[in-house]
């Protein structure tokens, strides 16, 4: 007699930091404990976790100490818009053909490694950066294989995998772009992947739940959140074009064990709201049936909507 199939692993739910600016860290920690996530997206910016400032280590072990305190899981992310450049978004990169600016970047990461272990997360999530202007793609794809090279030695004594994200306009920007820069690394074991859902319904051929299955051997975090077909645009859950069920089977079904992080860093001004909304809206889509069409959003009280 063939045993019963093992049923899917459970899904757990985090909320990124870059949505809850306007919060204390602590204050985010305890809100997102008690909607009841299971962890949570930290972007180490100037409000939270400051990577740049005095005392990190002792700050980084405060904040695992909460996190402790609260029963969050952690996923270290580095996508701070301004954290190393107060006039331009996400500069430098790791494509900055000036070294100094791309030993900036690789500086900045190494010390998230370093954050990342000191807060036993799961994840270090990591981007390539735009192409620079004038710049030669072959040249850069080259800059990016180093970089992520050196950030692969700097994080492996401690086994926290890397998770590079493709993001829209970036010169790493959808997953068959993740699969170059793997192979050209020699397919290190410590090389990931972030998928946003959200960036594969905008950018990728393939439908959202197919990525999530073509990805699978390599899935280290994902990112979740509405959006439209072709627009570059983080929208609450029921404002886009996102069959979320189907997604969220696809990731049970390949047995995901990582954070689901909801990624809405434009809407802190309803922080509190948006974060219970967006939870009630994936619990709500994960007991939905996967062919049964987009899950309306779910009834919003209490806390002002997102």
């Amino acid at each position: 007699m063939t045993a019963p199939a093992q049923p899917p692993a459970a899904l757990r739910y985090a909320y990124g930091t870059n949505g809850l600016a306007d919060l204390r860290l602590d204050d985010a920690l305890a809100l997102l404990a008690d909607l009841g996530y299971d962890g949570v997206g930290l972007t180490l910016d100037h409000m939270h976790l400051d990577p740049l400032a005095p005392g990190l280590a002792r700050r980084t072990a405060a904040v695992r100490r909460a996190l402790d305190r609260h029963g969050l899981t952690v996923t270290v992310e580095t996508g701070a818009r301004y954290v190393l450049d107060a006039r331009r978004k996400h500069h430098p990169t790791l494509l900055d053909p000036d070294p100094r600016a791309r030993a900036a970047r690789l500086g900045l990461l190494r010390t998230a490694a370093d954050v990342a272990a000191g807060l036993g997360a799961h994840a270090l999530h990591f981007f390539s950066g735009v192409l620079p202007e004038g710049a030669d793609p072959y040249t850069a794809w080259q800059r990016l294989a180093e970089g992520t090279g050196t950030l692969l030695d700097a994080a492996r004594p401690s086994g926290v995998p890397l998770a590079v994200e493709p993001e829209p306009g970036h010169l790493l920007d959808d997953v068959a772009a993740f699969h170059r820069l793997r192979t050209a690394l020699g397919d290190p074991d410590g090389l990931g992947l972030t998928l946003d859902v959200g960036h594969c319904l905008c950018l990728e051929s393939a439908s959202p739940p197919e990525c999530v299955r073509d990805a699978a051997p390599w899935l280290r975090h994902v990112q979740i959140e509405d959006m439209r077909r072709g627009v570059h645009e983080h929208l609450p859950f029921g404002k886009g074009e996102l069959d979320v069920p189907p997604v969220l089977a696809a990731l049970r079904e390949v047995r995901y064990g990582g954070l689901v992080t909801v990624e809405l860093p434009r809407h802190s001004h309803a922080g509190p709201g948006c974060a219970r909304d967006a939870l009630r809206f994936l619990r709500q889509a994960e007991r939905e049936p996967a062919a049964s069409g987009p899950v309306r959003a779910a009834e919003q009280t209490g806390a002002p909507p997102c």
